[in-house]
């Protein structure tokens, strides 16, 4: 099992914060947890189009090709601006 968090206008698109799953099979990095992910369809696309989509993993700042494993917390966020 991992635990996937989403944050910020991501997850108001995906009307959902946090999910714990299986990895799915054949899933070995963000980026493919990522296309996974996104392969739901609507709303869930939103994570392969959202530009300059953000990634961590047990609260590190990774890229797509970092290694996810059972165990570990994703999280994916969009960039945001504040004032």
């Amino acid at each position: 099992m991992i635990k996937v968090l989403f944050f910020a206008g991501l997850r108001e698109a995906l009307g959902v914060g946090s999910e714990s799953l299986a990895l799915p099979v054949g899933v070995g990095t963000v980026g493919a947890l990522r296309d996974s992910l996104a392969a739901r369809g609507e709303p869930w696309s939103a994570l392969a189009t959202t530009k300059n989509l953000r990634a961590a993993v047990n609260q590190q700042m990774v890229g797509p090709d970092t290694p996810v494993k059972a165990g570990d917390e994703v999280a994916f966020f969009p960039p945001v601006t504040g004032g």
